[in-house]
């Protein structure tokens, strides 16, 4: 299979990615950018593609220990070669979240992130690699509860996810506290269409909306290049982390 070699960080991660299958953009580099080691070092990645979240991070927080779940033979395949490839200690389980490879059966972990697929009615991809990173066959509120399985108690669970589905997120929360809500505008006065979640198991604390994140200057993408904010620009292209 065909694949290209993309660039994240400024060139700092090199990433392998199929040409014509999912591809990761700026969400993996988001989430990456919202892991705290203080938190705990300790990280799973559910649904980890071609490793590009797990590989930003560790090029962030190079103490982190970082392990990746990925149902796709080819992406988990593609997220070992690609973390080799960036000298970054990635442990990549290939396997279902509904039903674990043994490695990770007994695991639990500081923090678990994950972009999970984000289309429930868009027609499906005739690109079956595509197609099943893309669209949900598990159900999200059954992705965050077999993700936060494997989170330890009162540790850590950050999702990436489209905005119109964060009642959805926040029900599936029921047994975490001290969330946090980060929402993703493309420009300012504009809609959000992200939302980063952070939320503590078993805590108790209040919930918290964040201001918006605003991605690009301007009321319209009318430059040559990109037009990322300078605050987008010092998380996707200096590694810097996300104030959350």
């Amino acid at each position: 299979m065909k694949t290209t070699t993309d660039k994240f960080l400024d060139g700092r991660i090199a990433a392998k990615q199929p040409i014509n299958g999912y591809r990761a953009a700026t969400d993996p580099v988001l989430l990456a950018a919202s892991v705290d080691i203080s938190l705990g070092r300790r990280v799973l990645d559910v649904g980890c593609g071609v490793g590009v979240a797990s590989l930003c991070l560790a090029a962030r927080l190079p103490d982190v220990e970082i392990s990746g779940l990925e149902i796709q033979d080819l992406y988990a395949r593609l997220a070992s070669q690609n973390a080799s490839a960036n000298n970054v200690n990635l442990a990549v389980h290939h396997g279902d979240l509904n039903a674990l490879p043994i490695a990770l059966k007994d695991q639990v972990f500081d923090q678990v992130i994950t972009n999970p697929p984000f289309h429930r009615n868009k027609s499906v991809s005739q690109n079956a690699g595509k197609a099943l990173a893309d669209h949900e066959t598990l159900g999200l509120s059954k992705w965050i509860a077999l993700s936060l399985r494997r989170v330890r108690p009162h540790g850590y669970f950050t999702i990436i996810h489209m905005a119109e589905v964060l009642p959805d997120i926040l029900q599936a929360l029921d047994n975490c506290g001290d969330i946090r809500i980060l929402p993703f505008a493309p420009r300012r006065g504009q809609m959000a269409n992200r939302v980063l979640v952070r939320a503590r198991k078993l805590s108790k604390t209040p919930a918290r909306l964040l201001p918006p994140f605003i991605m690009h200057r301007g009321k319209a993408h009318d430059v040559d290049g990109d037009s990322y904010t300078k605050q987008a620009k010092k998380i996707l292209r200096d590694a810097a982390p996300l104030q959350i």
